[in-house]
């Protein structure tokens, strides 16, 4: 037996107790005449003592050799710790050491395992397996296994079954790139990792297992960033004879679930908006409604005097900031510079001072009047003491610009709170977005998501305008969730098909496997997916992902420890029928 209790278990109860306990070697304090050794585990941390009365000469050597991350064995006595530390739990007691084991011994590790570490992101990932044994790291597994816990207990319990899905699967030519397998035994062909179970929960629902999901792996080959992963987790989750409310209803129950077991928050209704609505007020579909800063659209506030960058634009819009008329010139300029970074694209910003006096200070005095600016600051909700940035343009991109704009203000004052949850449902998107550069119509969310009851008929006319019965969940501006009410159809499928620009052969070719169990009675049915790692990271505070993996990749897609991807040898290449030209 390698040890009876964990190095975060003893209390003071347990005094005068034999104990025998395993783990690493923390740290080692060397008095000469006495050395403490902090051990640790997965649990915690056990000081140990050794001491010249009551220790053997031996035994106190041994532990002054030892070595930080060696692993070792004791036995000894809990005793109670003269100088008390309350930061730990085990801080009232100690265990004097009556014999030492060495199990392995470790070379020094190539950053300190504290959780203020001295190893920079490269390092730690390079030697994640030691990244893992520091606090911060660990914890955050630990709490993606609860996580993961409440969800499956919550579905359970409302009676959802778990299914596994095929990894091997087929490569369709919608979504992201996939990731091929070519076939050993079917020469020149390939498999394709999923990108979602999407097709496959369809036909569970088809074959009649009316509540389904899945803690499932999925794998998509695009550029990477801080919340996204070459594979990534989903909690994939499909239902028969619903419609729109009903999904809304189960997975706001799953969030309001989670939000109280993690964190205890009893959650109100979640808020429902519009795409539409989103992209006014906001200017992105997945706003953060922690805090307001709603856009005011000025058009008809703006454009009546001789200021032509306002004239010529097809949008001047503008928000307020809190607090933000305290702002010197110099401040207000650097916004300005921000703005104009190639990142956000602006090629401007005008501002409005709202003194606390009630009158009004802009870059602009020269073509608006008080009266101008007063409706400007009725329009953007500005009080005495705030500051309004207007930008202007094209439609989408001074939105997609301000939208920018108001988060990063939004982090400079403290708004994006980590330990506040702000959930929101965003509806009726679009089915359908148009491709500038090809002037072609692709699916928002997939070609599999149904149109809005009574909106089927404008794919002819006007396909630009239907709208989707697909729905976001949205949290702290983030989304978290998204899914839709399906085609069931073989008809509508064959016509969303031909509106994307399949062809009847290609189609079939594609995805005639779904049409054909279409026509073997396909209850109506919708579901959801949640980004697992996503919603992990924001309930846990944070929006990085990758310190919520166990073993992630970094931002060009390699796994740094294990040193992958990496090449093959010309025997597996030819096993596979594949020739590599270098």
């Amino acid at each position: 037996m390698y040890r009876n209790n964990t190095c975060g278990a003893l209390r003071a109860s347990q005094i005068n107790s034999e104990v025998t306990l395993s783990g690493w070697v923390h740290k080692i304090r060397d008095k000469g005449f006495m050395v403490w050794v902090d051990l640790r585990d997965r649990y915690g941390i056990t000081q140990l003592v050794f001491d010249q009365d009551r220790t053997s000469a031996q035994l106190l050597e041994e532990a002054k050799a030892l070595g930080r991350e060696t692993v070792i064995q004791i036995k000894g006595q809990v005793i109670e710790r003269a100088s008390k530390n309350p930061n730990i739990p085990t801080g009232d007691i100690e265990v004097l050491v009556q014999e030492l084991k060495i199990l392995n011994e470790s070379i020094l590790p190539p950053f300190t395992i504290e959780d203020e570490t001295d190893g920079g992101e490269d390092i730690r990932m390079k030697y994640r397996y030691l990244d893992i044994r520091r606090n911060p790291v660990k914890n955050n597994l630990m709490f993606r296994h609860k996580v993961t816990m409440e969800v499956r207990k919550y579905l359970s319990n409302q009676e959802f079954i778990e299914v596994e899905t095929p990894y091997l699967i087929k490569s369709t030519p919608e979504g992201a790139r996939d990731f091929l397998v070519p076939s050993r035994m079917n020469e020149g062909q390939f498999y394709a990792l999923p990108q979602s179970p999407q097709t496959f929960k369809q036909l569970l629902m088809v074959g009649g297992m009316d509540k389904y999901f899945q803690i499932v792996k999925c794998f998509r080959d695009e550029d990477l960033r801080a919340d996204r992963q070459p594979e990534f987790t989903q909690i994939d989750c499909e239902m028969a004879f619903v419609g729109q409310e009903d999904i809304l209803n189960e997975f706001e129950g799953l969030t309001k679930h989670l939000l109280k077991e993690v964190h205890g928050i009893d959650s109100d209704d979640f808020p429902r908006m519009t795409y539409d609505d989103a992209m006014r007020l906001y200017g992105n579909d997945k706003p953060d409604i922690r805090f307001d800063m709603q856009f005011g659209e000025l058009n008809p506030v703006a454009q009546h005097k001789d200021f032509n960058v306002f004239n010529s634009a097809e949008l001047v819009v503008g928000i307020s900031v809190p607090g933000g008329a305290s702002y010197t010139r110099k401040e207000i300029d650097k916004l300005v510079d921000w703005v104009k970074r190639p990142q956000v694209g602006a090629k401007g910003m005008v501002y409005v001072k709202c003194n606390e006096d009630g009158t009004y200070k802009s870059s602009v005095d020269k073509f608006y009047d008080q009266d101008d600016l007063a409706k400007w600051a009725e329009v953007t909700n500005a009080k005495a003491g705030d500051l309004i940035c207007v930008l202007s343009g094209n439609t989408n991109e001074t939105r997609t610009q301000l939208s920018a704009l108001r988060m990063e203000l939004a982090e400079r004052l403290g708004l994006r709170k980590s330990d506040e949850f702000a959930p929101l449902w965003v509806i009726d998107f679009p089915l359908l977005e148009l491709d500038e550069e090809t002037g072609t119509y692709h699916a928002m969310h997939h070609p599999f998501t149904s149109p809005k009851p009574g909106q089927l008929e404008l794919l002819e006319t006007n396909p630009g305008d239907v709208k989707a019965n697909a729905y976001d969940l949205v949290l702290n501006g983030n989304e978290i969730g998204g899914g839709s009410i399906r085609i069931h159809d073989k008809e509508i499928q064959a016509t969303m098909f031909k509106h994307l620009g399949f062809t009847p052969e290609e189609a079939k070719e594609q995805f005639g496997f779904l049409m054909d169990a279409f026509q073997y009675g396909a209850p109506p049915h919708g579901g959801i997916a949640f980004g697992l790692d996503r919603l992990v990271a924001i309930l846990g505070g944070q929006e990085t992902i990758r310190d919520f993996i166990a073993f992630p990749k970094n931002n060009s897609g390699r796994d740094v420890m294990i040193d992958a991807p990496a090449s093959i040898d010309n025997e597996q290449l030819k096993e596979l029928h594949l020739k590599l030209d270098l």
